[in-house]
């Protein structure tokens, strides 16, 4: 369904672009996109820029896949674990780097999220589980709430200088 008159293609690509402009100016700037070298405020800006266009994507690429394809909303979250899986092994063996792997992984983290959250909330009819939005939301809340205690009070996360 189009937002405000536009399409899910125009959006795709139109977001698909303004990430990819905001990767060739970071890179051009800093000659990084690591997210463990984001010591400036510029970078900062660069960084936020990039988030901010991949949830815009996200939402406008999984609803692309889902609805305006007529994937439906579990197998287009398929599609991007399975993408995501792709580059995960890539990395594992080597022939993707550090930097681009999790820059291509975090992007496709949000047509995963936003396939499965409409999976979630829509109704049968459309279909989703029809859950709505308040409970998968809690139940997300809580589990991110855990995580974020357990690695609080584990610093399993923590790299080692």
């Amino acid at each position: 369904m189009p937002y405000f008159g536009v399409s899910l293609i125009v959006t795709t690509i139109v977001f698909s672009v303004l990430l990819a402009a905001t990767f060739v100016l970071w890179y051009r700037s800093e000659r990084t996109l690591s997210i463990h070298s984001i010591t400036t405020r510029r970078r900062e800006w660069f960084y936020w820029a990039a988030i901010l266009f991949t949830f815009a994507l996200g939402t406008a690429a999984g609803d692309l896949l889902a609805e305006r394809l007529s994937l439906g909303y579990l197998p287009s979250a398929g599609i991007f674990a399975a993408v995501i899986a792709v580059i995960a092994i890539g990395y594992r063996f080597g022939v993707l780097g550090g930097v681009f792997a999790f820059w291509a992984a975090y992007v496709l983290t949000r047509p995963l999220g936003a396939s499965l959250g409409d999976w979630l909330s829509q109704a049968r009819a459309d279909g989703g589980l029809g859950l709505g939005t308040v409970g998968p939301s809690v139940a997300f809340l809580v589990i991110v709430i855990g995580l974020v205690t357990y690695l609080t009070t584990s610093r399993r996360d923590v790299i080692e200088s």
